[in-house]
């Protein structure tokens, strides 16, 4: 089943964290598929084959653990690790690789939907000293929405993780290119990235601003755009040609901030650090406003 809240200027799509995406890799609970602005796409896919759209991630997916999930280095091969907002995986190699289809035993999830909001949860079983609760709450905005998050850790043992949203963008389909410009509220300084692949000097790096020559014909990546510095967890990303901007704004500051793309979307991320020591929970929200360029 898909979830649609919808006003007058946006519609957004939700599935149901059993429906449709079903790997290992995203939360269950954050599969925020399409949204519409003034019946104008303002989301993308991370692939464009038509058979493998529903394989990998789209729209605003949100993951936990993408480098190390949690418990993974304290188990066996075979032994199963908990993946925050999916359910137990079975560890079948000594390193963890996001990108890999682990088998899944899945969380117990919950969906409560209103007009205007739906709230999902997501509770982890108890394993290997680990258990928890994740609750998500997806508000429609006029102008945009709003994701509050809750996690509860329920265990013995610390929750020590990291949490981004993938951000697939394609205003109305437009191609990456020279109509985009994305820009943050500090100083980009390349030389204190950690990665940098830039395929053929397409994207121009200036000020606060990140632009493009012409469509890339390759993935592009840069991590810690940051420098490693605290700064506002805040993105804008603009298009010209179709003369609309959409912004992100966490309620938290960042050391971490990536950004992936190739020649059809484009994927801010900002990543947030979490420490929930037992009995204890932390919330956290990220909004979304859409607005028109003048």
């Amino acid at each position: 089943m898909t979830y649609i809240l919808k006003n007058k200027n946006l519609e957004l799509h939700i599935d149901d964290p059993l429906k449709h995406y079903d790997f290992p890799r995203f939360d269950w609970t954050g599969k925020l598929t399409l949204l519409k602005y003034k019946g104008v796409l303002v989301s993308g896919n991370e692939k464009i084959k038509a058979n493998e759209i529903e394989q990998f991630g789209r729209g605003f997916y949100n993951e936990f653990g993408i480098n190390t999930p949690i418990g993974f280095d304290e188990i066996a091969i075979d032994d199963w690790f908990h993946k925050i907002g999916v359910g137990l995986l079975r560890k079948d190699k000594p390193h963890y690789f996001f990108l890999n289809n682990y088998d899944t035993d899945p969380a117990i999830f919950n969906v409560k939907a209103k007009d205007n909001s739906i709230v999902m949860s997501c509770k982890g079983q108890f394993k290997n000293g680990y258990a928890y609760l994740l609750e998500k709450k997806i508000n429609l905005l006029e102008n945009g929405f709003i994701v509050h998050y809750t996690l509860k850790n329920s265990g013995d043992k610390p929750i020590v993780t990291k949490e981004y949203n993938h951000n697939f963008l394609a205003i109305n389909n437009n191609l990456i290119g020279k109509d985009y410009r994305l820009s943050f509220d500090f100083e980009i300084n390349p030389s204190t990235f950690n990665d940098l692949v830039n395929p053929n000097n397409v994207m121009t790096l200036n000020g606060q601003h990140i632009m493009f020559k012409h469509k890339p014909e390759s993935d592009f990546f840069i991590s810690n755009i940051s420098g490693g510095k605290l700064v506002k967890a805040k993105w804008c990303l603009e298009d010209t040609k179709n003369k609309i901007g959409i912004t992100e704004e966490a309620n938290f500051k960042t050391n971490s901030i990536n950004l992936w793309g190739c020649g059809h979307v484009i994927s801010p991320e900002l990543f947030i650090d979490i420490n929930i020591a037992p009995s204890t929970s932390k919330s956290w929200t990220r909004q979304y406003s859409i607005y028109q360029l003048d």
